[in-house]
């Protein structure tokens, strides 16, 4: 048996997997009813609490069965102070369901933590609007003051990290870094690109990862891109291959999908996409970048395609 210790992917050259999509999961493949996205809805009642943990377990052992690192992502991606009150939730609460994510966390990483040389829990944070669509854009500082309720909940709970999952303008980014940063936590920055490789609010991520890593005292540990087929960013990472802001980049949770934004939003049955094929995508995304060591899924992806990809990835002598 191994015995854990918590090390985090930008200090190792490790492959770590993360799970897939899990609100997709929920509603496609379990038939739940999620309002506005919320997975941390379910742990209201026992049946929910327990579909999650096992929903996770399902990756964890794929972890444990290729002897890879694991970052247990918290269900909190909407259990911010707007989303929570949408809900019927009062502001109270915002502590409430974050701390009993992230002990649900807690509780699956003492269950692996002999089974995988790292197990990391980080505290999701969403965008304070649409994931897919800027909408209102808040000023850094208004970024921070909203966030850090959310944040300080987790630096509470001795999260390893924070990530910021589907981010699409910088000065979001930033708040969520400098409210990290009052805090003495390392951080992560996610974001999701259109068809076209830029962000939904037009930059690319070229710009949008030096305005950050320029605005903030303590960048982030680094940065991932989600909520996106590799297809979509492959041409903007090969652009600036040996520029400095790609070595930024060390993880890719894809959709399943390589519709548009647009088109998913629409969609009303869920598109799988081929768990094949996206394995082979983010083969290709290691071969030419080789020190990317974080993968996972976004929408539409369950275990399948995880597995797929670490399959692939790990089928290869030269990785």
């Amino acid at each position: 048996m191994l015995h854990s210790k918590t090390i985090l992917p930008n200090a190792s050259a490790n492959l770590f997997l993360t799970d897939g999509g899990l609100e997709t999961t929920l509603i496609f493949h379990e038939g739940y009813d999620l309002p506005y996205f919320a997975a941390f809805d379910l742990l209201k009642d026992e049946k929910g609490y327990n579909s999650i943990r096992d929903y996770y377990r399902r990756y964890l052992n794929i972890a444990k069965e290729f002897k890879t690192g694991f970052i247990l992502e918290s269900p909190t991606w909407r259990a911010s102070s707007d989303w929570i009150e949408k809900m019927g939730y009062s502001n109270s609460a915002v502590a409430e369901v974050n701390q009993k994510a992230i002990q649900l966390l807690a509780e699956l990483k003492e269950e692996f933590k002999d089974y995988l040389p790292s197990i990391v829990i980080s505290g999701c944070v969403g965008p304070r609007g649409d994931g897919y669509k800027p909408g209102h854009i808040m000023t850094a500082s208004e970024a921070r003051e909203y966030h850090s309720t959310q944040i300080k909940v987790f630096a509470d709970a001795r999260v390893d990290m924070v990530a910021a999952i589907t981010m699409n303008y910088a000065e979001e980014a930033i708040g969520i870094v400098h409210a990290a940063n009052d805090l003495n936590l390392p951080v992560v920055i996610s974001f999701t690109v259109e068809t076209n490789g830029k962000l939904p609010s037009g930059p690319g991520l070229k710009e949008a990862i030096e305005k950050v890593d320029k605005s903030v005292k303590t960048p982030p540990i680094y940065y991932m891109l989600n909520c996106a087929y590799p297809t979509h960013f492959m041409e903007e990472l090969q652009d600036g291959i040996e520029e400095r802001w790609t070595e930024r980049i060390k993880g890719i949770r894809a959709n399943a999908s390589c519709k548009s934004h647009a088109e998913l939003d629409e969609a009303i049955e869920l598109d799988r996409g081929n768990p094949q094929e996206l394995g082979r995508e983010n083969k290709r995304l290691k071969e030419k970048f080789s020190h990317l060591n974080v993968f996972g899924g976004c929408c539409g992806t369950d275990e399948e395609h995880i597995f797929e990809i670490i399959k692939q990835m790990t089928s290869s002598a030269a990785l």
